[in-house]
């Protein structure tokens, strides 16, 4: 009777024909880093890639060891060596507004040619200035305009002294001016006489000289505009050799970056300010004392700074667009800042001090992201949001000084990026629900699987991946059965035999693990022994804590029956999940059944430690004992269910069925195989439905009956459709054939009960009533009896 629900040994595993691997070993192979089973998510990177308009940004979703990292940069750097390499950037000084700095843009390596060439031609011209302005040609030039002046200024203080003689004055030129003096017998009159004068004698001789003044104030305005001619005409012929010399040096750079509006403009104004400030360029040796205290450093080297190139982007060494994947988004390190140094307690600051984030960096190519990352600081995510919103990089400090600052306010810079995040779903369902800028931001959404369909076609590239691996790493080649044994591993961690992985982080760890072992065993070719090995190797390192539990189990701590017959009693399957392995347990389910009106009692949610899903299971079997044996009588039952020894809690459905077996034995009182474990949710109607990790509690129940002593009719209970997901590893597998150990699969309760019961479930007859002596009946007729008591209970 029970044949029919054990699965074939052929369904137990998918095991890989090696020979599908058209080579005997991996050095035969040609080696792929192509992506493998992510064409959706491909097509989504390349789309989002390759429009070119606002907000077509994208998320790149997924789990871990998916490829969603290495494959996103792969995709970027094929599409970036398409594109033109970006061009370079540069700060410069804004002689109009100076906290204002402006920026240049150049084509890709001009930026530090023009550097070099603009601060060269500045050193020079320092040098020359001083030159020019003591040169021969300059002394001429200013002793003719000097000799020239002197003679007009001469010939206008003449005519006053002639005048002047009416007043009986003279005038002089002296340090302070034109001043008027007193004659005495034709001649001027000394200090010592003019001390002898009387009173009266003074006053007299003031007021003529007030007179003469007001008289000859022409006369004085000449010789003055002669002395303004003067100081114009020097100030004039400086500049005038200033200007040569700064032509000599910046005529070349204007003339090579003629067809840059913003370098002309720049160098026009370069050349202004020097010819204005020409007196900076000269050695002063006068230069005042206090100065010298509260200026710290050369005032000339700080003032020259104006005229520095800040190279703020330098694309000279780049080949296409840039890729930069930024690990540490901060808002410095994306946007920039402003440095400032500290002196006499002010931060000051200058246009050279403005340092560039990996957003200019990458700007007209690509940057990747991670969401968690930056997501973790606020300053980032709005920045991000801004800069793509007005498509322009800004700089700023967003956090003050605690000490008085200069400020500066850099011109931005256009931005031309596509910006890739690298999250899983949930957050990007967060944003995408609560963010009203991400999902215009962020148009393009790409997922990646964590599993592939396990075709020939998928199996080769992973042949092929793996020959990469080797090559890149310098692995040993691997045999095609070694490659056979990676296969199977594949779908066994995907969990399902007609699945591979996408998750080729693990298949790396073993893939390294296996050369490994390979090497250490002085092999030249990784073998499938070597494989399993390493998968081996790998469970061993972490699964003492289920080593710990087979101990006690063993020894009798735990309590798990594998023989004879219980009723109420019956062996559960859990999954314990440590991060690196994952392993199933056996769990001891009790049911006690009795009068009453209280339907089945949770302990563990008595106890407060049963999750949201387990609590909906025990629900759900109440609807299906209410629909299947009450339909004509009250339900007057009380049932309660626990997990014997189990005390971190409870949740998942996936030991419903197992449950309601238990139930079903201690109403009808009819004992249940202790030696078979049972998986499986179940619904209202009593179906079977699937379960997660269905290998390792099969292979955790095993375990426990391999160290207390395999009799021969020890098994496990599986939902049918999980039929797809087993992949057993050998030792299970060889068991089954020496009829040691059996997989049954069921779709229903009755046929698990029939398995567990070695009892027919029974089947409705015309009247409501189920077959005599069948497991349904005795159920039946004990809720017959409870509802009866029910009834006297009520009369009396």
């Amino acid at each position: 009777m029970l044949e029919r629900y054990i699965v074939p040994i052929e369904k137990l595993r998918n095991q890989c024909d090696p020979n599908i691997f058209p080579y005997e070993t991996t050095e035969e192979c040609v080696e792929s880093r192509e992506l493998i089973g992510q064409d959706r998510a491909m097509e989504a990177i390349r789309y989002g890639i390759s429009m070119k308009r606002k907000g077509y940004n994208i998320y790149v979703s997924g789990f871990t060891g998916t490829g969603r990292n290495s494959y996103s940069y792969l995709v970027a750097k094929e599409f970036a060596k398409g594109r033109p390499i970006p061009k370079d950037w540069c700060y410069v000084y804004n002689f109009k507004k100076s906290n204002s700095p402006k920026a240049i843009s150049l084509e890709p390596g001009e930026g530090i040619n023009f550097k070099q060439e603009v601060e060269s031609a500045i050193k020079n011209i320092d040098i020359e200035i001083p030159k020019a302005l003591n040169s021969k040609i300059y002394e001429d030039s200013k002793n003719a305009v000097f000799n020239e002046n002197k003679k007009l200024a001469e010939a206008i203080l003449q005519e006053l002294n002639n005048f002047a003689k009416k007043y009986n004055f003279v005038f002089r030129q002296t340090e302070k001016g034109i001043l008027s003096i007193p004659l005495i017998g034709n001649r001027p009159m000394t200090d010592e006489e003019l001390d002898k004068l009387s009173d009266e004698e003074i006053e007299i001789l003031g007021n003529t000289s007030i007179e003469l003044t007001q008289q000859s104030y022409d006369y004085i305005k000449g010789i003055k505009a002669v002395e303004t001619k003067l100081k114009n005409e020097i100030k004039r012929l400086k500049e005038e050799q200033v200007t040569l010399v700064v032509t000599t040096f910046i005529g070349p750079i204007q003339v090579k970056y003629r067809e840059n509006p913003s370098i002309v403009k720049f160098l026009l104004e370069i050349k202004g300010d020097i010819v204005k400030n020409y007196e900076m360029f000269l050695d002063n040796e006068e230069e005042d004392y206090m100065e010298k205290i509260l200026f710290q450093g050369n005032k000339k080297e700080e003032f020259l700074k104006r005229y520095y190139i800040n190279l703020f982007i330098d694309n000279s060494q780049n080949k296409g667009a840039p890729v930069i994947r930024e690990m540490n988004p901060n808002y410095y390190n994306l946007f920039g800042k402003i440095e400032y140094a500290n002196e006499m307690g002010v931060a000051k600051t200058d246009h050279t001090r403005i340092k560039p984030g990996s957003m200019h960096e990458a700007n007209g190519g690509y940057i990747i992201i991670q969401a968690k990352d930056i997501l973790q600081n606020k300053f980032s995510w709005d920045g991000l949001k801004r800069a793509l919103t007005t498509e322009k990089l800004k700089i700023e400090n967003v956090l003050g000084f605690d000490i008085a600052s200069e400020t500066l306010n850099p011109e931005p810079i256009p931005l031309d990026i596509k910006i890739i995040i690298v999250g899983d779903y949930l957050t990007y369902h967060i944003l995408y629900s609560y963010d009203e800028e991400f999902k215009k931001l962020f148009r393009i959404k790409a997922d990646f699987d964590t599993e592939m369909e396990r075709t020939d076609e998928n199996i080769i590239k992973i042949g092929s991946f793996v020959a990469y691996q080797c090559k890149e790493e310098s692995l040993l080649p691997f045999h095609r059965e070694a490659l056979g044994a990676i296969i199977d591993i594949s779908s066994r961690i995907a969990d399902e035999k007609s699945k591979l992985t996408a998750g080729f982080n693990e298949l790396v760890e073993i893939i390294y693990e296996a050369d490994g072992w390979a090497r250490s065993d002085l092999k030249t070719i990784v073998g499938k022994a070597d494989v399993g090995k390493a998968i081996l190797k790998k469970q061993y390192r972490n699964n003492s804590y289920e080593e710990r539990i087979l101990e006690l189990i063993n020894n009798g701590t735990i309590l798990i029956d594998i023989e004879g017959e219980k009723v109420g009693e019956i062996n559960g399957l859990s999954v314990i999940d440590l991060g690196q392995y994952s392993f199933g347990r056996p769990t001891k389910i009790t049911a006690n059944t009795y009068y009453g009106k209280d339907g089945i009692i949770n302990i563990e949610k008595e106890a407060e430690q049963s999750g949201n899903i387990h609590d909906k299971g025990v629900l759900i079997m109440s609807g299906y004992l209410g629909e299947r044996y009450a339909r004509n009588i009250q339900l007057s039952m009380t049932a309660s269910i626990t997990f014997e020894q189990s005390y971190d809690g409870v949740d998942g459905d996936s030991a419903s069925s197992t449950e309601l077996y238990a139930i079903l034995s201690s109403l009808g009182d009819i004992p249940i195989k202790q030696g078979i474990a049972v998986t499986g949710s179940v619904n209202q109607k009593g179906i079977i439905q699937p379960i997660g990790g269905v290998n390792e509690k099969i292979e955790g129940f095993y375990n426990v009956c391999k160290l207390k002593g395999l009799k021969g009719g020890e098994g496990v209970i599986i939902p049918r459709i999980n039929v797809e997901n087993l992949m057993l590893n050998e030792e299970i597998i060889n068991a089954v054939k020496e009829d040691k150990f059996t997989i049954y699969a069921v779709n229903t309760i009755d046929e698990g009960i029939e398995i567990l019961t070695g009892i027919k479930a029974g089947e409705l007859n015309e009247d409501g009533e189920y077959e005599d002596n069948t497991v349904n009946y005795y159920v039946q007729e004990k809720l017959i009896y409870y509802s009866t008591l029910s009834q006297d209970f009520e009369e009396e």
